[in-house]
C-alpha cells in the first residue's frame, strides 16, 4: 500500500495531508507550527498511519517556497531511519497547473497540501526523491552575491545621478565597470570645489592614477560647471561610494570563499569550453546541479526558459519568443558567456553570424547561441567529458539528420495523419487558409523549365508532389487537378 503525504509551507507553519492511492483522506489537513513539538507531531502522524497500515510506503513532498520548507524537508529525511518513507521537493508550478486542470478553484493553505499530494499521484514520472542537497548552502550563497551585484548596480546608478550635478567632469572617466581608483577620488573628493583644490601629487598617491592623469583632471574640474557643492551633498555622496566599495570588498571575499569550497570535477570539464571561465562554470554547476533529473537536452532548456514559445491556433500562430520561465540567474549567466563567446569562440560565433546572415535580430541570435552553449553545457556534464568541437560537430550533423527523417516521414504521411479527406473546395474557409492550402498543393508539384528562354511550362506528375526540393511523396491525383482546374492553367 502507498500513501501520501502532502505539505504547503508558509512562516513558521505548514499544513498536511495524508492520502491514499485512490486520493482517499486517511488523515485530514492538520496544521502544525516550525518547531520541535510541531515536528514531534508530525511524526506521530506518520506513525499512526504505519501502526494502521505495517507494510505502507509513503511519499511526502512540499513545495520549494523560498526557504521555509528546508526544516521540514530535513525533519523528514530524518525520518526515513525509522519509515520508509520518499522525500521530495516539487516545483510549485507544476502542482498550480495540475490543480487548475483539476478544476480547483477555491486556493487555501488546506487545498495546496492536498494539490501537493494529488501531483504525487498524477505524474509519479515528473516527481525525483532524495535529490541531492550537497550544494544547497553553497547555492544559498551564490544566491546571496548575485543580490550584492544587483543592489551594487542601483547604488552606482543613484551615484550617477547625485555626480551629474555634484561633480560631472568624473562622469567622462566612468566605464562600464566603476574603476577602483575613480571610485577613490570620488570618497575623498566627492565634489567639484573639493576635487578643484586638490593637489596633484596628493591625488596621484591613489593607486592606478599617473601624475599626468590627476593634473588632468584638476584642469578639467576646475572649469566645471558644478551646481551641487554644499556640504550635505559631499557627505551623502561619500557614503553612496563608501557603500559601493564595501560591496566590491563583499562580492570578491565571498566569490572567493564559494570557489574554495566548491571543488568538483565539473568545474574544470566546463572550463574547456571557451567562453565559460571559474566564476560562470560555478555559477552554471549550481543552477543545474544534478544534471541527471533532466532526462533529455529539451528538458534543461525548457526548465530554464530558453526554449520558443508560441500559441497556434485556427489560422494563426501568436507570440513567437524565447519563454523566459525559470531562473534568471542561469540566463543570465548563459547571456554573459554567450557575449564572450561571440568574441572568442569560433564555433559559436559562426552560430550567430549564420543567424543574422538569415535575417534574425541580433538579440534573438544572441539567444540561439545561449541555446546552443546549454545543449553543450548539457553534453560535457552529463558525459563528464571535456569539449570536443569536432564531436560537437557530429552530434550537430546527426541531429540534423534525424530532424530531415523526421520531417521526411511527417511529409509523407500528412494526408493520412491530418485530414481523413482531401481538401474540399467548398469548406467555408477563411481567405487565410484558402491560401494555405493553394500554396500547400502547389508545393506537391513539380515546377520544369523545358529548354531555354523565358518561357516555362509546368509539368504534373499525378504520382508525385515535392516537399523542400527532390523528396517526393505520394498524393492523391484529384487533389492536382483540381487545384489547377480552378487557377486556368
Amino acid at each position: 500500500m502507498k500513501l501520501y503525504l502532502g505539505g504547503d509551507a508558509s512562516k513558521g507553519y505548514t499544513d498536511w495531508v495524508i492520502i491514499s492511492e485512490t486520493k482517499e483522506k486517511l488523515l485530514d489537513n492538520f496544521q502544525l507550527d516550525d518547531t520541535f513539538e510541531g515536528h514531534n507531531q508530525l511524526y506521530n502522524a506518520i506513525k499512526s498511519c504505519v501502526d494502521k497500515y505495517p507494510k505502507v510506503e509513503i511519499y511526502a513532498a512540499l513545495e520549494s517556497t523560498g526557504g521555509y520548507e528546508n526544516n521540514w524537508l530535513n525533519t523528514l529525511k530524518g525520518y526515513q531511519k525509522v519509515f520508509n518513507i520518499q522525500v521530495a521537493r516539487v516545483n510549485p508550478l507544476a502542482v498550480s497547473h495540475d490543480s487548475k486542470a483539476n478544476m480547483t478553484r477555491t486556493v487555501t493553505d488546506a487545498v495546496s497540501a492536498l494539490s501537493i499530494a494529488e501531483y504525487l499521484i498524477n505524474h509519479p514520472d515528473k516527481i525525483r526523491y532524495e535529490q541531492d542537497t550537497s550544494w544547497k548552502q553553497l547555492r544559498s550563497h551564490w544566491n546571496f552575491v548575485e543580490m550584492q551585484k544587483k543592489q551594487r548596480v542601483q547604488t552606482i546608478n543613484q551615484l550617477d545621478v547625485l555626480l551629474y550635478s555634484a561633480n560631472p567632469m568624473l562622469l567622462t572617466y566612468k566605464t562600464d565597470k566603476l574603476s577602483k581608483w575613480l571610485l577613490e577620488v570620488i570618497i575623498q573628493y566627492p565634489t567639484a570645489n573639493l576635487l578643484a583644490k586638490a593637489k596633484a601629487e596628493k591625488l596621484s598617491k591613489i593607486p592606478y592614477l599617473s601624475l599626468s592623469k590627476a593634473k588632468e583632471i584638476i584642469a578639467s574640474v576646475q572649469k566645471s560647471i558644478a551646481s551641487a557643492i554644499d556640504k550635505n551633498t559631499g557627505v551623502l555622496i561619500k557614503q553612496i561610494a563608501l557603500q559601493i566599495k564595501m560591496f566590491d570588498q563583499t562580492i570578491e571575499s565571498q566569490m572567493s570563499l564559494i570557489e574554495k569550497e566548491m571543488v568538483c570535477p565539473e568545474i574544470d570539464i566546463l572550463k574547456t569550453f571557451k567562453g565559460i571561465d571559474t566564476t560562470s562554470a560555478i555559477g552554471l554547476v549550481l543552477e543545474i546541479g544534478a544534471v541527471e533529473r533532466f532526462h533529455c537536452v529539451k528538458s534543461i532548456c525548457s526548465f530554464f526558459g530558453l526554449n520558443p514559445r508560441f500559441k497556434q491556433s485556427g489560422d494563426k500562430i501568436i507570440g513567437v519568443r524565447m519563454s523566459k520561465l525559470g531562473s534568471k540567474n542561469m540566463r543570465k549567466i548563459l547571456f554573459n558567456i554567450t557575449m564572450g563567446a561571440i568574441v572568442h569562440n569560433p564555433l559559436i560565433y559562426q552560430v550567430y553570424q549564420r543567424k543574422v546572415s538569415e535575417g534574425m535580430s541580433k538579440m534573438a541570435s544572441i539567444g540561439v547561441c545561449m541555446h546552443k552553449i546549454l545543449r553543450i553545457v548539457y553534453g560535457m556534464l552529463k558525459n563528464k567529458r571535456a569539449f570536443d568541437e569536432q564531436a560537437d560537430k557530429q552530434n550537430a550533423s546527426r541531429s540534423a539528420n534525424k530532424q530531415d527523417e523526421k520531417n521526411q516521414q511527417k511529409n509523407a504521411y500528412i494526408l493520412k495523419t491530418r485530414r481523413f479527406q482531401e481538401y474540399d473546395q467548398n469548406a467555408p474557409i477563411s481567405i487565410r487558409q484558402t491560401k494555405k492550402r493553394k500554396e500547400h498543393v502547389l508545393s506537391q508539384c513539380e515546377i520544369t523549365s523545358h529548354g531555354a528562354g523565358s518561357t516555362h511550362s509546368f509539368y504534373l506528375n499525378p504520382n508525385k508532389f515535392t516537399f523542400r526540393g527532390s523528396r517526393y511523396y505520394p498524393l492523391p491525383p484529384q487533389v492536382l487537378y483540381g487545384f489547377f482546374s480552378t487557377q486556368n492553367y
